[in-house]
């Protein structure tokens, strides 16, 4: 199969399965929903570990897939090795077949043989293989099934050849496939002292779930063993490619003849290191952002951050001084899009990330090496262990590039202390993982699921229903009836009421019949479809089996639905408006206000607050009915639905569509679960009433809608009314205190210049205190960024000499950190910078103000370490004046 592609042969292993009765599974994401010990999904099984360990059932007992998995952080880490070896990827596909308690070691073995050997045509003459030292049935098997000799079973005593879950579950011992790739390569066979070379190459490991680990000395067998395989694709299509190195197949050739191609430089032995790490990473670095995930210092964030500049240097010293990696990412799109649509779905965001983050760090970069330099001027013969630790975790320098740059100056550093630093920082990292992912799921529920199925949802259309209640639990625990005011658990076999999920809050009512009512206070959702109704009885008492009637708080779930579908009209609107990167990070629905979080990386201006609003009020006013469709996940997203990235999604989807355009299609297409309006005239007029940062390239709205933004204007007219008649007030009994005076002001009068000077002042003050209480003249942002807080303050027709009081005032609202406050007066700038107390010797004002200073048509500006001021004429350019500013606090 020399001549077939790596989308080819994944193909013809997926079809091979399928053709034998296997259930073709899509790939998990690689945030794992069901392990909150890992951080990405790093094998094949991950997906199937509920079923297993016989906490979850599936329709399929036989199963294949190709798995997306990181390896990157955490106990499974590759990164470093990425570049130097052949075969080491912090990204790859798992290829897999199998067996939840249907065929076992004979049926695996025969599987595997017949396909690397006939489907895919290898030579089994170069094979080998390796069972555990005492499992004689796959010794056996082999021999029968391959017409091996013994020689070519290697019976291995080692842990390497028995896979576990971990202290307790499932395990067994595993068979491993080896490669020889010819003579001309060092290594030996496994099992002996040469066995890491690359000579003889394990191409697929066959694992036999036959026993469960009750405790560390006792081991029973299952009562249907199982099997789980695993196979790297691109190991196996190295293999059929005719060598053995991964990086020397059709697809890394394409991704590193593409970024040759952008560098303008010619791969050869000197850097293929280089372009391998960028081809690698860069296929990490794309899945991860197309599932929602994005660079930051901490969690799965972090290790992105640390993927996509590990890539980026290499780049960098391949002599790049702009972005390559999002042009890169088109040749990634053209190869694997068609097995993985969230690729094209996430493009614009992956493309603007990339871009965003390899300028940021080519900044950093620069930074980072001017700062080595200064210190190799203070230093004879070692450069100190901290400052290479401090260049690697400030600025992404691995200790290799500044061995490297220290070599050319016959300088070494004290590797010794920045082992003992990196030690402690991942000892620390250690200590602050909580783990990620879902939270387990209590075994409870698997139990109570598997007893009552799944919980049928009416809610669409019915705001009350009928039921009888099928469990009750007290204290977690399985009871036959609550009393009066005891507080519980309750489960019915049919519900109206929406369990919180998506964004969208939980429904609240009441359970009740003649003899008892029971106060619905939230609801929840177990394992997909369970639902469980959590209240309080307020009177009477309920068991089990008992017929009664449920009702939903109908007003309130009206707000709640029409606010969702305010959400999916903001999410439509800001896409067109903002642009197509723009994807949810997270929404809150509730019954008095809607709250959206999407990835954008500034803030919006009022043009396009204005523009937003527009589109989506245009929406409501042509009053179109809202259309729900069901239909596949795969075939919503081929009709033009919204799919977020990241979400899980069953066989079956709702697909909702509304805003009626031209030509027959729609304004908003998404893959919803929640409840909505069945017209958009329902919504009511809607506005924006607030924007923030809350995370970098993050950005979170705050929205209103009818009656609550009604009372919202009111109320905010009322308090402008109420400051307005106390200025007036104010100014009134000023000017009564002149007129007593009598006559022309006498400057000579000291209490008549007095008074003129108070009422000066105090004008003065009224004006200034009137702006600062004007939300649309007054915006205030507090952000992190680089872990220092820093406040971002724009006003409009503030005097510039009223700066220095505002930085003050802001230093002692933050506490510690950076205030920095833009004035717009008679079409000019004034810029103002803070710096507090604690942090001065950390940060300039006088550099950050120039840096600011700039952009803004500035001339420089001066000040003070703690407080610097400059002006400006380009008002327009205030918001990248501020990004300017970010780059020196990253």
């Amino acid at each position: 199969m020399a001549d077939k592609s790596l989308n080819e042969i994944r193909n013809t292993f997926l079809d091979y399965f399928k053709k034998n009765d296997h259930k073709i599974v899509e790939s998990s994401n690689l945030v794992p929903n069901n392990d909150p010990t890992l951080m990405f999904a790093n094998s094949g099984m991950v997906q199937f570990k509920n079923v297993f360990t016989g906490l979850e059932k599936r329709e399929y007992i036989r199963a294949t897939t190709s798995q997306k998995c990181v390896r990157a952080g955490g106990k499974h880490n590759d990164l470093e090795n990425v570049g130097y070896t052949p075969r080491h990827h912090t990204f790859f596909e798992m290829l897999g077949n199998f067996s939840f308690g249907d065929y076992f070691k004979e049926e695996a073995i025969f599987y595997a043989w017949n396909l690397i050997t006939k489907e895919f045509g290898i030579d089994k003459n170069r094979l080998y293989v390796t069972v555990y030292h005492d499992d004689e049935q796959a010794f056996n098997y082999w021999k029968k099934i391959a017409g091996f000799s013994d020689d070519r079973i290697i019976k291995i005593a080692t842990s390497d050849n028995f896979w576990s879950m971990g202290d307790s579950g499932p395990c067994g011992p595993c068979s491993e496939i080896f490669y020889d790739h010819g003579g001309h390569l060092e290594g030996g066979l496994p099992g002996t002292k040469n066995e890491d070379g690359n000579r003889f190459i394990e191409i697929w490991n066959l694992v036999f779930m036959q026993y469960e680990q009750i405790s560390k000395d006792k081991r029973i067998n299952l009562p249907k063993p199982s099997v789980d395989t695993g196979m790297g694709l691109e190991r196996i299509t190295a293999l059929l490619q005719g060598t053995h190195d991964n990086y020397e197949t059709d697809h890394f050739k394409k991704l590193i003849q593409s970024a040759a191609d952008s560098l303008n430089v010619k791969v050869d032995k000197t850097n293929q290191s280089s372009f391998r790490v960028i081809a690698d990473h860069l296929r990490a670095s794309s899945f991860l952002l197309a599932e929602g995930v994005l660079p930051s210092n901490e969690g799965r964030g972090y290790v992105l951050r640390r993927i996509m500049r590990r890539g980026m240097r290499h780049s960098h010293l391949l002599g790049s001084k702009k972005p390559i990696f999002y042009d890169i990412f088109k040749t990634l799109l053209e190869e694997m899009s068609s097995n993985y649509p969230e690729l094209e779905r996430a493009q614009s965001l992956i493309k603007e990330t990339l871009k965003t983050e390899e300028e940021k760090f080519l900044v950093l970069l620069d930074r980072g090496i001017k700062i080595l330099n200064d210190e190799i001027e203070k230093v004879e013969k070692v450069l100190p262990g901290e400052v290479a630790f401090k260049l690697y975790d400030t600025f992404g320098f691995p200790l290799d590039l500044t061995e490297d740059i220290l070599k050319n100056k016959s300088l070494t550093v004290d590797d010794k202390k920045f082992d003992l630093l990196m030690k402690e920082s991942k000892e620390l990292a250690k200590k602050n993982w909580k783990g990620s992912g879902d939270s387990s799921v209590d075994q409870i529920w698997f139990d109570i699921k598997d007893r009552l199925g799944a919980t049928d949802f009416l809610g669409y259309t019915s705001d009350k229903t009928g039921g009888v209640i099928t469990l009750i639990l007290k204290d977690n625990k399985e009871v036959q009836d609550l009393q009066e005011n005891e507080e519980g658990i309750i489960i019915v076999n049919q519900t109206p009421f929406y369990a919180e999920s998506g964004g969208q809050v939980a429904d609240i009512g009441k359970i009740f019949n003649e003899n008892f009512e029971f106060e619905v206070l939230d609801v929840q959702k177990k394992l997909g479809d369970l639902f469980i109704h959590y209240g309080k009885v307020k009177k009477g008492s309920i068991k089990i089996n008992d017929s009664v009637e449920l009702k939903i708080d109908t007003q309130r779930r009206n707000n709640i639905r029409a606010y969702h579908s305010a959400t999916h009209l903001l999410h439509e609107s800001l896409r067109r408006v903002l642009g197509d990167h723009v994807t949810q990070k997270g929404s809150l629905v509730q019954p008095e206000r809607l709250r959206f979080d999407f990835s954008h990386m500034k803030p919006i201006s009022e043009e396009e607050i204005k523009k937003i609003e527009f589109n989506i009020n245009s929406i409501i006013e042509k009053s179109s009915a809202i259309k729900t469709r069901i239909m596949t996940a795969k075939e919503a997203v081929e009709n033009g639905a919204l799919a977020l990235f990241g979400e899980k999604y069953g066989d079956e989807v709702r697909v909702l569509s509304m805003g009626e355009e031209e030509g027959g299609q729609f304004f908003s297409t998404e893959l919803c679960g929640g409840t909505h309006v069945l017209n958009t005239r329902d919504i009511g007029k809607f506005k924006i009433i607030n924007q923030s940062s809350i995370a970098a390239g993050v950005r979170r709205i705050e929205a209103l809608r009818h009656t609550q933004l009604e009372h919202f204007l009111k109320d905010k007219e009322k308090q402008s009314s109420i400051s307005e008649q106390k200025n007036e007030k104010i100014i009134k009994e000023l000017t009564i205190k002149i007129t007593k005076l009598g006559g022309k002001p006498n400057f000579q009068n000291n209490d008549q210049a007095v008074l003129i000077k108070d009422l000066n002042r105090q004008l003065n003050q009224l004006s200034v205190g009137t702006i600062l209480k004007d939300k649309k003249k007054n915006k205030i942002s507090d952000q992190i960024i680089n872990g220092i807080k820093v406040r971002f303050q724009k006003i409009l027709d503030l005097p510039f000499k009223d700066l220095r009081k505002l930085i003050d005032d802001g230093k002692k609202e933050i506490g510690e950190g950076l205030v920095i406050i833009y004035a717009i007066n008679d079409n000019k700038v004034g810029l103002a910078v803070g710096v507090t107390k604690i942090l001065e010797n950390k940060f300039d004002a006088v550099k950050i103000v120039r840096a600011g200073s700039e952009v803004i048509g500035g001339k420089g500006g001066g000040g003070r370490v703690d407080f610097a001021q400059a002006g400006g004429t380009l008002p327009n350019k205030i918001e990248e004046s501020f990004e300017n500013i970010k780059k020196l606090i990253n």
